[in-house]
């Protein structure tokens, strides 16, 4: 008709691309996470600049300083590449093969995440004193902490299309070729994240390298803080822990590359043929029964041993049951934090490849490194002088378990979200949804398996956590881990028995359930 006009309809929105600003709706928060994560940091310079920046370099530069250095590499590069082997061979055993039992195995690979690394040290000791010292770190860490490698690249197995696998051996590659050509690069961001996990693991552990009687620097801060009121020299030494996070994440980011390999559809409508292992089906069996042996029947049994012989290990079923309420709380509200703080940083690693979201990521994992006791100083240093009420409160704790264990729930969102196709997401914004619509309705309900994945590892982690437990909990409140502690450190190793098992009969719940969800 003359005279009327056309209103314009609004044009779709141009869908991001991976190296685009990322929305606010998780711009703002993750900004939060991140300045959160680095509070550490700030008391970090405070104190160590406090005499001075040459006495904080001589301190850096001393041959002690040095030595601790190739000791915790050392340590760390040992304990990554044994996780790797085994994280690996058992994720590819469990998920793409015919081994009798695979569920089982599985499950069972994921238990060890419920022993402390301190009871497995503990462990081994009793055994074998011999084992003191570099060796015997190195195999109590390896065993506790190979599932972060497992279960993320278990994960990523059955995410892949087996259909490239079946194509690159319709062309003439054999089992282990196709293995290095084709699943292993798939693989890479899934191994390489929980690697990147079990370094800051070693760097960051206390319990296991103390018993060892290994130094590094987590030990020698511990010695430095407890032996002088000046904390100058721990908190220089801190910071050389710190830029070593900072680089072995710029590192696992440079591993992890552009990689990301999500299905654009549903894949193949049947599952992988399992790969026959034929006449390898016992050594199969074997390995898988090893590790598990190991890992967590000989700790088990271990504490088995104590309980049955000790006479000071009496069961104070009431005393037992309000420590392990409290645990059960505080570890509940601490994954909570920190899973909420994880989200918008997961999904901006995952999206956005910009400068911008490699800061955010690394700042994120600035406080896995750190000591927990650093942490711990560091939150009653800001507690004291800007919020006093939180001092010696409850709320404390549960914000030093988000900033020692924001990476763990980082990393698992940031795997899950990869794992989901980002055209669908784009497709969303094509439509005119707004990006809390897109993240609300799209992005978190793929990702929710992954993400609820990560929230029980920080459970159990936070379940296990020790240094700042023992400095931020409220007076009077004990925790298994802190109870256990104190009676090994009295010599009490019966008496501590209880709370042992006790711990890694709780933390084995979620692990269970996690492994089991996985397969």
């Amino acid at each position: 008709m003359a005279g009327r006009t056309r209103t314009p309809s609004r044009p779709p929105r141009k869908p991001r691309t991976a190296d685009s600003r990322p929305p606010l709706v998780l711009l703002v928060p993750a900004c939060v996470a991140a300045l959160f994560a680095l509070l550490p940091l700030g008391y970090l310079a405070v104190r160590a600049l406090e005499r001075g920046p040459a006495f904080a370099w001589d301190v850096v530069a001393d041959k002690r300083t040095l030595d601790l250095l190739g000791r915790s590499l050392g340590l760390t590069v040992a304990v990554v590449a044994a996780c790797l082997v085994l994280g690996i061979s058992l994720a590819w055993l469990t998920v793409r093969t015919a081994l009798p039992g695979a569920r089982a195995w599985s499950v069972l690979a994921t238990l060890p995440l419920a022993v402390p690394s301190y009871v497995a040290a503990f462990a081994w000791l009793s055994a074998e004193p011999d084992l003191a010292g570099f060796g015997g770190a190195a195999l109590a860490l390896t065993l506790v902490s190979f599932p972060y490698v497992q279960l993320p690249v278990a994960a990523a197995l059955r995410g892949i299309d087996p259909a490239q696998e079946e194509a690159a051996r319709s062309l003439g590659h054999g089992p282990l070729r196709t293995f290095l050509r084709v699943t292993l690069p798939q693989l890479r961001p899934a191994a390489a994240g929980g690697a990147l996990l079990v370094a800051l693991y070693v760097l960051s552990d206390f319990g296991a390298v103390s018993l060892m009687r290994y130094d590094t620097f987590t030990r020698a801060i511990h010695t430095s803080y407890r032996a002088s009121f000046d904390r100058t020299p721990a908190a220089a030494l801190s910071v050389v822990l710190v830029v070593m996070t900072v680089a072995l994440v710029a590192a696992e980011a440079r591993t992890r590359g552009r990689a990301g390999h999500a299905r654009t559809g549903t894949g193949t409508a049947r599952p992988a043929v399992p790969f026959a292992l034929g006449r390898w089906r016992t050594l199969a069996l074997l390995w898988c029964a090893a590790v598990v042996a190991v890992a967590v029947a000989f700790p088990l049994g271990t504490l088995g041993y104590w309980l049955a012989v000790g006479s000071s290990a009496t069961w104070d079923l009431g005393g037992l049951a309000e420590t392990a309420w409290a645990t059960l709380g505080v570890a509940a509200a601490g994954a909570g934090l920190t899973t909420v703080l994880a989200l918008p940083v997961g999904v901006i690693a995952a999206r956005h490849r910009g400068r911008g979201a490699r800061l955010l990521e690394q700042a994120a994992y600035a406080g896995h490194a750190l000591p927990g006791i650093t942490v711990a100083l560091a939150l009653v240093f800001f507690a004291v002088r800007y919020a006093y009420p939180l001092y010696q409160q409850l709320p404390l704790l549960i914000c030093a378990y988000a900033v020692l264990f924001l990476p763990v729930a980082v990393a698992a969102t940031r795997a899950a979200v990869l794992q989901s196709a980002p055209v669908m997401e784009d497709v969303a914004r094509s439509l005119g949804r707004r990006p809390w619509q897109v993240l609300r309705e799209v992005t978190v309900p793929l990702a929710a398996p992954g993400v609820a994945a990560g929230a029980a590892l920080t459970f159990v982690v936070c379940m296990k956590e020790l240094p700042a437990t023992l400095l931020l909990r409220p007076t009077g409140m004990d925790t298994l881990a802190t109870r256990l502690w104190t009676e090994t450190g009295a010599g009490s190793f019966a008496a501590a028995a209880p709370y042992a098992a006790v711990l890694i009969l709780l933390a084995a719940v979620p692990s269970y359930l996690l492994g089991r969800h996985r397969t």
